[in-house]
């Protein structure tokens, strides 16, 4: 990946962190966006380069701004290559719908949905028929059933039938991929508070599951998504132990 540039909106935390990584030890180079959070994502960019001697830039905004998009696209185009895109931005609207105001829906849907699909939108108008990779991610929650998480489910189980659409209609000529990822119960991002809290403790004990998550195994499936030349598109892989299927 030398000299090629991923766009990780939203990628300062757990699961950012550790794909950063793994971008800049195969030569990429990561472009860090946070919303908000400015300190952690230089103490990133530190990392990156005191380990790997890659400059990462940072860029700080809402995605939703397009002034922010463009920072990010100018950002890339300024140190390499434009190539991959991976939106890690996402709120987890912990409202049961019962007590949900329009205000509550539209919130998460913004920021699950909307968010990713203007970045999605907007870098494939920018790679053109270059060899490039989007990696959306989703949750478990779009993919099993978990009653009191329709807020937060519902745009992210979206992002997944947008992830098909998209990859048939930038795909063939065009050689973007669009491919997705759904995180389990994992120790690091929106999870991390609870499983600190114990919430998901009896998959553990009920062997639902052998162990939590780690940011790296999801860092790992967006990384094999994510390598130049793939034959994988349109695909989504679901990082959770097999919880999904057990639960």
């Amino acid at each position: 990946m030398k000299g090629q540039t991923v766009i990780l909106a939203g990628g300062s935390g757990g699961i950012g962190a550790a794909l950063a990584d793994w971008v800049a030890s195969r030569g990429g180079i990561p472009v860090i966006g946070c919303r908000s959070n400015a300190e952690r994502a230089r103490s990133l960019a530190a990392r990156i380069e005191q380990r790997h001697a890659v400059a990462a830039p940072v860029v700080v905004g809402d995605v939703l701004e397009p002034g922010v998009r463009e920072a990010l696209w100018a950002a890339a185009a300024g140190v390499g290559d434009l190539y991959g895109l991976v939106p890690l931005v996402g709120e987890p609207a912990r409202v049961a719908i019962e007590d949900a105001t329009v205000e509550d829906f539209l919130d998460s849907t913004r920021i699950n949905f909307v968010a990713p699909m203007l970045l999605a939108r907007d870098f494939a108008a920018r790679v053109g028929g270059h060899d490039a990779s989007i990696v959306l991610v989703s949750t478990m929650q779009a993919v099993g059933i978990f009653p009191g998480s329709t807020l937060y489910a519902a745009p992210k189980a979206a992002l997944i039938h947008a992830m098909k659409i998209l990859a048939h209609q930038w795909g063939g000529s065009a050689r973007l991929r669009v491919n997705a990822v759904a995180p389990g119960v994992t120790t690091s991002g929106m999870a991390e508070k609870s499983v600190g809290d114990g919430k998901y403790d009896p998959f553990i004990e009920n062997d639902v599951i052998t162990r939590f998550g780690r940011a790296g195994d999801v860092a790992e499936a967006i990384g094999l998504l994510l390598r130049p030349d793939s034959y994988i598109t349109g695909q989504l892989i679901t990082v959770d132990g097999g919880l999904t299927l057990r639960k």
